[in-house]
């Protein structure tokens, strides 16, 4: 009876025991969310003008012919530098050496008749000079004075008319041979041709004058863009003291298509007279050197001009800047280790940063990268990003916004 109770007592004590360890421990907070935070670093940094244009040659000359004839020869090679003077085409001289040889024998022609003419008026003088002191005296009757002043008159009109006859077989020789010297096509200037547009054996000159190929000078490029008249006085607005004129603009840095920076720079030169009032756009050149004709015409690339230079700029990663409807803020983490969101004034970009301009000072930390996981007065666990390379030299390149 006794060994029953205690049994009893026993089970009873290990059931309690059993019940006692089945029950769940009361769980641990979780531990603050990780972010990444990036100190406020304060640069000099430049405020840039990106602008968009195309390059074209600093002087394109179109080769055309100016007289109608088949083509003989072509005697360049396309794509190659051409110097002034040098023989480009070469036409068929054949058919204007005929039409020059022709207007030379009506020349000499009409010389014959004029020579036959001034005979006549110098017969037809010497009579009337004659006969006018005879007549006078009754030496010789009046009718044969009268019969030769005609004749003078006639011979005068027959000068005249062989005259005009010469001028234009003169004219005539002329233009032969301006014409037969345009069968020889030379280039008239020192530049990169391009490709024929035409072959030998082709018929040229025919209707309107025949394009053959255009010829570039390359070396300075023209980079041409387009600037808004907000900009432009921007441009003008960094050195006073031009009055107005941006041709000392230089240090233009140009960007190709492929994302590399072209080894020279360039400056500013000629601005078109007026804005254009369909764009609101002013034209501007760019002139580049172009030693070894790297840049070649219709290329589109991005200059970027210096506007300004902002001294102890504030600067935080893009990534660390949140936008909400043109409103912007920062995720700034204290020593307390909490977060705080505030609203700043941001300024331009430059590479992979905002300048901020108002909110923030020297030395603060922000939130950037794990924006999406916090919220105002959250405490974080905040750990070191490291910084691009760009914020060690951040006066290297900016956009302007």
């Amino acid at each position: 009876m006794r060994a029953d109770r205690g049994m009893t007592i026993l089970f009873a004590a290990a059931a309690a025991l059993s019940a006692a360890c089945g029950k769940p421990a009361p769980a641990a907070p979780p531990p603050p969310p990780e972010v990444y935070v990036t100190n406020v670093v304060q640069k000099d940094v430049p405020v840039n003008l990106d602008l968009v244009g195309q390059t074209q040659g600093f002087q394109d000359v179109e080769i055309r012919a100016r007289v109608e004839g088949f083509l003989e020869t072509v005697n360049f090679r396309e794509g190659s530098f051409v110097r002034k003077g040098g023989l480009l085409y070469q036409i068929d001289p054949k058919p204007l050496q005929a039409s020059l040889a022709q207007a030379t024998a009506a020349r000499a022609t009409g010389e014959a008749d004029l020579a036959t003419a001034r005979a006549r008026l110098e017969k037809a003088n010497n009579d009337v000079a004659r006969y006018t002191p005879l007549a006078a005296k009754q030496a010789v009757s009046q009718r044969e004075l009268d019969d030769a002043r005609p004749q003078q008159d006639a011979a005068k009109s027959q000068v005249d008319a062989a005259g005009s006859q010469v001028d234009a077989a003169k004219a005539a020789v002329d233009k032969a041979t301006l014409d037969l010297g345009y069968v020889r096509i030379t280039s008239p200037i020192s530049g990169l041709v391009g490709t024929s547009l035409v072959k030998a054996g082709s018929l040229v000159g025919r209707g309107e004058s025949t394009l053959l190929t255009t010829i570039s000078v390359l070396d300075p490029m023209i980079f041409r863009v387009a600037v808004t008249e907000a900009d432009y006085l921007r441009i003008v607005k960094r050195d006073p003291t031009r009055a107005g004129q941006t041709s000392g603009v230089s240090g233009i840095q140009l960007t190709l298509a492929d994302g590399t920076v072209y080894g020279q720079t360039g400056k500013i030169g000629p601005v078109d007279r007026a804005v254009d009032s369909a764009t609101g756009t002013l034209g501007v050149q760019l002139y580049f050197p172009n030693p070894d004709s790297v840049l070649r015409p219709g290329q589109y690339g991005r200059a970027r001009v210096l506007l300004d230079t902002k001294a102890g700029a504030l600067l935080v990663p893009q990534r660390a800047v949140q936008e909400l409807q043109n409103l912007y803020s920062v995720a700034v983490v204290g020593t307390d280790s909490k977060v705080a969101f505030r609203n700043v004034k941001v300024g331009p970009r430059v590479d992979e940063f905002w300048v901020i301009e108002d909110g923030l000072k020297p030395g603060e930390q922000v939130v950037a990268d794990g924006l999406q996981s916090i919220s105002d007065g959250m405490t974080v666990t905040p750990k070191p990003m490291a910084a691009p390379a760009v914020v060690a030299t951040a006066g290297a390149a900016g956009e302007a916004r």
